[in-house]
């Protein structure tokens, strides 16, 4: 069945004006979200500790700064913009101290409600509006009059209005000037999971790695290997979201195109979809969540290995080089 998709009609903003939206944490999605609100007419506070770098940021950007548990307080929906590694000791500290019936708390992921690193208390609503897009994307779509797509989902609605209430955070922030699906958390965090592990970022960058090194054992320079399976990537990757695969494919060549129809499906085979659906069933059991909050309390000892291996693979190094000789790329960086 398809998923319902809510546009700008479906949402009243004048609801979200008559609130004190309180944006805990001022990072890449909460400036973002915090700016569009307040360029929506929105009234909007941020929440950061006493110390944080971002306050003055956040003051030159027009924004009323309070500490993290006076916006709580003050906040009649209360955005969690942190990571999942922060939000629950935040949470616990600062936040549920200072709750009480008829708030809102938004989420922008799932993955501490559907498994349980917060539980709020019930007398509050609980919403999620997900952007489907990086806070920049966010911001400049928005700045475009465009918007970046979204979900929604309830999961606590004591008050009856918690769908009102994530509708017209959608709206604005942009979402639904792109189109804003209803789903729940527990699907919202099964697939933003799945879909980083298996493709965006886990899949791809082995992709990559195995092509990389398979060309360089084969004599090939790296540098070459570099531009083929690393660099074009990008262009490869532009042409699919803005026109679908097919759409890609009537935009390559012949030869591409028939490497790309015969070739492909040998590479990513059953094999690579039975490892995805292992993947998958690690996530839905919980196995996943389980192992990471574990490493992320004991230490982060094999995390941080992995990292530093990761980092030692020669594209990296050739990487670096080859983008350093590349003049325009700090001019589209300052602009």
């Amino acid at each position: 069945m398809a998923a319902r998709i809510y546009t700008d009609k479906d949402a009243d903003l004048r609801w979200l004006k008559r609130k004190t939206c309180a944006v805990i944490g001022f990072g890449a999605q909460g400036r973002a979200q915090a700016l569009n609100l307040r360029d929506s007419g929105v009234k909007v506070t941020v929440g950061l500790y006493s110390g944080s770098k971002s306050r003055v940021r956040a003051r030159r950007s027009g924004l009323i700064v309070l500490g993290t548990a006076e916006a709580a307080r003050r906040g009649d929906i209360i955005f969690l913009a942190l990571s999942d590694t922060q939000m629950p000791a935040i949470y616990a500290a600062q936040i549920a101290p200072n709750l009480h019936s008829g708030q809102t708390l938004l989420f922008a992921h799932g993955f501490a409600i559907y498994y349980r690193t917060i539980v709020p208390p019930k007398d509050v609503d609980v919403v999620m509006v997900a952007p489907k897009g990086l806070g920049p994307m966010v911001r400049r779509e928005f700045l475009r009059g465009r918007g970046a797509p979204g979900l929604i989902a309830i999961h606590q609605n004591p008050s009856r209005r918690a769908r009102q209430t994530a509708l017209a955070w959608a709206k604005g922030i942009g979402c639904t000037r792109a189109g804003v699906l209803q789903t729940s958390f527990r699907e919202e965090t099964e697939t933003d999971l799945f879909g980083e592990q298996a493709v965006l970022c886990g899949g791809t960058s082995a992709l990559i790695r195995a092509g990389f090194e398979t060309l360089v054992n084969a004599g090939y320079p790296p540098e070459l290997a570099y531009f083929e399976c690393l660099h074009e990537l990008k262009f490869i990757v532009d042409l699919i979201y803005e026109e679908g695969i097919a759409g890609m494919r009537t935009l390559i060549s012949d030869t591409a195109k028939w490497g790309e129809l015969t070739v492909g499906r040998k590479i990513i085979d059953q094999t690579v979809q039975k490892h995805m659906r292992s993947a998958l069933r690690e996530i839905r059991s919980g196995k996943f969540a389980r192992e990471f909050i574990r490493e992320m309390n004991t230490g982060r000892a094999r995390y941080a290995n992995l990292l530093r291996e990761a980092q030692k693979h020669p594209i990296e190094k050739v990487g670096a080089r080859l983008r350093g000789l590349m003049a325009w790329k700090a001019k589209t960086k300052s602009t």
